[in-house]
């Protein structure tokens, strides 16, 4: 069922000699703990011995670090591995999706702005240069959705945009770059397809409501095109994809239509039967609810595997999720011809890597390497090549805006919108891992250039400021803030709305009469920029002038205020999702 003489293995007789022979020497809890990656939870050497020796381990992800404490547990791994372990990242973006010192080159809606595949094979060399020097040899990426849904929050700024084509180009030209390093592969997600659904899955449920011909020229040609360039994997999301499911089983029941990580309909039939793909499937993470609000969990573990998924992503709790998937495979839930795929698969791909060749201590890089590697210079060089080259100028109104000048425009009132504050932000915030302030940073690039200027304090935050000084908050700030236009406008030539939203809707305090929103874009002249998630046309579709920067970073600003101030022709980025969000006022 699995030729381990095609792609994307092209093993040698010897090779799959070594794969055939490894898996008749494997105990039933060897097999079943490379079914496994696990999210490692402490760099403690008894912890990590632990995970390798008494769960056998496939593979493993971990919680950010710098590169050194990356490596070092990386090396810990391995040393107690029996097999050689898959150690995967996230480097969607950038080196820094494998180590917190790592080089963040660009999101992929960044990337696709500049509408240059060079771009994203770049990414996906440099990335990865970096996440291998620290002993990874798996990118769970590229991110091969596509984006149709502006109210999408979970790929809108992670996919190479909305064109199918695009995604296709750019997904391949990552794979590609990836894999101009040696001993490493890619796992494209999330399959079938995310982009169209406005609920994020981690949360809810995710739909594809494509039908067969629609899905077959879009995602399904995204996919046979990284098939077809030598796809190492796949991760399978928790996404239901109904009317291509009922084409396949004309009997499927609306209620009991699965997520494609526990349907067979599309994990096998689909993917392996009908797009030909002979690489490994790994779950996306099994705690998300699009995964877990089907069936119990001890139902979802070998339902994933015999659904068609290699690899089943971190343990809820270990002894629990290890003794369910042993018991399923002792009692032939899991049957041995499934077992028997699934381990080839998996060994076979870690002997397309070479790992099985390669010494203990061969399997991590040597320290001094990431000195070289982290942050070079050429990988920082390319993040300010596409910060130069994605600034897209969306909407532009007001033709006689630009340029900005001193002259023209000497004092700048920044007003910095923010996103609703999520869990995660919240403690990263507390922890003190927090990223800087993105108005500041504007603020001190344009004053650089001689202009005049400051950041809003809304009455809002007057009144937050008397309470943390033990004062009583004077809440006529926020009930009786309006005054005459003309002493509004009075301190200010311009008005920048930087938008700081990474994920869902922006967050305006708007007291009476303050400038929270910019509901005064015919008083003073207003350019808003979204330097996060770029569909913030949807909540201020008034502006006139409309910039989507992607991200806050140093090179990114620089680059937004050398445009601004040269005028419109300097801003090369093209749309690459409807940054209008399908809205007619948002045009107007």
């Amino acid at each position: 069922m699995v030729d381990l003489k095609a792609n994307p293995y092209f093993l040698s007789e010897d090779d799959i000699k070594w794969v055939e022979e490894t898996i008749k020497g494997m105990s039933d809890e060897e097999k079943v703990g490379q079914l496994f990656f696990q999210l490692t939870a402490s760099h403690d050497e008894a912890y990590l011995r632990e995970l390798m020796e008494k769960y056998h381990l496939g593979g493993c992800r971990y919680n950010p670090a710098p590169g050194k404490a990356i490596q070092e547990q990386n090396r810990k791994l391995q040393k107690y591995a029996k097999i050689p372990l898959f150690i995967a990242c996230n480097t969607e973006a950038g080196g820094d999706g494998a180590c917190a010192d790592g080089t963040m080159i660009g999101s992929g809606v960044k990337v696709a702005a500049t509408d240059k595949d060079e771009y994203a094979f770049a990414l996906g060399k440099m990335s990865n240069e970096e996440a291998a020097a620290i002993g990874c040899n798996m990118a769970f990426a590229p991110v091969s959705d596509i984006l149709y849904n502006w109210e999408n929050t979970e790929v809108v700024s992670r996919a190479f945009g909305g064109d199918p084509q695009r995604v296709a180009r750019m997904s391949a030209a990552y794979l590609e770059g990836a894999h101009t390093i040696g001993g490493f592969a890619c796992a494209a997600k999330h399959f079938p397809g995310n982009g169209q659904d406005f609920r994020d899955a981690h949360l809810s449920n995710n739909v594809n409501y494509f039908d067969v011909e629609e899905w077959d020229n879009t995602y399904g040609m995204v996919y046979r095109t990284l098939i077809e360039h030598g796809l190492d994997a796949i991760m399978g999301g928790h996404i239901m994809l109904p009317k291509y499911a009922k084409a396949i089983n004309p009997e499927l029941k609306d209620e009991d239509m699965m997520p494609a990580t526990l349907s067979p309909e599309i994990m096998t039939v689909l993917l392996r039967d009908k797009l030909g793909f002979n690489g490994m499937v790994v779950t996306d993470a099994s705690h998300m609810v699009a995964m877990t609000d089907r069936m119990t969990r001890k139902e979802m573990l070998p339902r994933s595997i015999n659904a068609g998924c290699d690899m089943f992503l971190f343990f809820n709790d270990p002894d629990e999720d290890f003794a369910t998937m042993l018991e399923a495979y002792q009692n032939g839930i899991i049957g041995e011809e499934r077992m028997t795929e699934a381990l080839t698969r998996i060994l076979g791909l870690k002997a397309h890597l070479g790992l099985h060749k390669k010494a203990k201590e061969e399997l991590v890089p040597q320290p001094e390497i990431l000195e070289e590697i982290l942050g070079a210079q050429a990988h920082k060089e390319m993040q300010k090549s596409i910060s130069q080259d994605c600034i897209t100028l969306v909407k532009y109104k007001d033709k006689e805006v630009l340029p900005l000048t001193p002259q023209r425009y000497q004092r700048i009132m920044i007003v910095h919108v923010k996103g609703a504050e999520s869990g995660m932000s919240a403690l990263m915030k507390l922890m003190g891992m927090g990223g800087g302030n993105p108005a500041e940073l504007l603020k001190q690039k344009l004053c650089d250039k001689g202009f005049d200027a400051f950041v809003y304090e809304s009455p809002l935050d007057r009144m937050k400021k008397q309470i943390e000084a033990g004062e009583k908050p004077d809440v006529n700030l926020y009930f009786a803030g309006k005054n005459a236009i003309a002493d509004f406008v009075k301190d200010m030539d311009l008005v920048i709305t930087l938008c700081d939203v990474s994920g869902g809707r922006p967050s305006f305090g708007l007291s009476k009469g303050g400038g929270e929103i910019p509901w005064y874009v015919f008083e003073v002249p207003v350019i808003a920029v979204g330097c996060g998630q770029p569909t913030m046309l949807a909540d201020i579709p008034q502006v006139r002038t409309y910039i989507n920067t992607y991200d806050s970073k140093d090179s990114t600003f620089d680059a937004l205020v050398e445009n601004l101030m040269e005028g419109e022709s300097a801003f090369k980025g093209t749309d690459p999702i409807d940054s209008f969000c399908g809205l007619f006022d948002a045009r107007l």
